[in-house]
């Protein structure tokens, strides 16, 4: 299976993108807002994930590794395929969408091209109570949206995650060693990422998450 690229934007279509690595060019379904990124003769770095079915092999691509994790963790839930999946990303973005996941927000998801009222109800209620995605841990020298085919440098880099990504998990680990259910405590800090910023400080998160779940 192939989970990244790196290469030369050769075109950019409607809804995908041809990346040419060493002469090959393999056609890269994508979402609009990763589309707009792409400009034709320049590298790039594409997270890729790869769909194979009996009558059709697809690549999809996406800048940031935690957009792929959220594309593959939306369609574990039954209506919801690759183009709602794509709809989705390309309207909220991945800190919001986390959020809304945590509150149990369907309005968010009904903001998305496509999404019903009924399939968005769905699509809250299910994510509600599961742990958000997390993208794999990768080991180069390069930002994920960029490429340097002349450098040779390698950077380990910790696991790509929302903004955020680690205050609230560090947050909701903190909150259910002190009892709480794991679905309320994603909850609280949810309520106080949205509110605050996904930026705030984690000690900070902890204490109004616990404000919002005080009694």
């Amino acid at each position: 299976m192939i989970g990244m690229l790196k290469g030369i934007v050769e075109a950019v279509g409607a809804d995908e993108a041809v990346i040419d690595v060493n002469g090959v060019g393999y056609l890269v379904g994508c979402a609009s807002r990763t589309l707009a990124r792409l400009e034709p003769g320049q590298p790039v770095t594409l997270h890729i994930e790869t769909h194979v079915r009996e009558d059709a092999f697809r690549l999809f691509g996406f800048l940031e590794d935690i957009e792929r994790a959220w594309f593959v963790h939306l369609q574990n839930i039954q209506g919801v395929g690759a183009k709602a999946a794509f709809a989705i990303l390309d309207t909220v973005p991945v800190s919001e969408i986390a959020n809304a996941a945590a509150l149990g927000d369907k309005s968010t998801f009904a903001r998305a091209k496509g999404v019903g009222p009924k399939l968005a109800t769905r699509i809250a209620t299910e994510l509600k109570d599961k742990a958000p995605p997390q993208g794999r841990s990768f080991s180069i020298g390069l930002a994920p949206h960029s490429a340097d085919t002349g450098s040779s440098e390698t950077v380990a880099r910790k696991p790509e995650r929302s903004a955020g990504g680690a205050s609230r998990e560090d947050a909701v680990s903190a909150l259910t060693n002190l009892g709480y259910h794991e679905s309320l405590a994603r909850q609280a800090v949810a309520t106080v990422l949205r509110d605050k910023g996904e930026d705030t400080p984690l000690n900070d998160v902890i204490r109004l998450s616990l404000k919002e779940l005080a009694p």
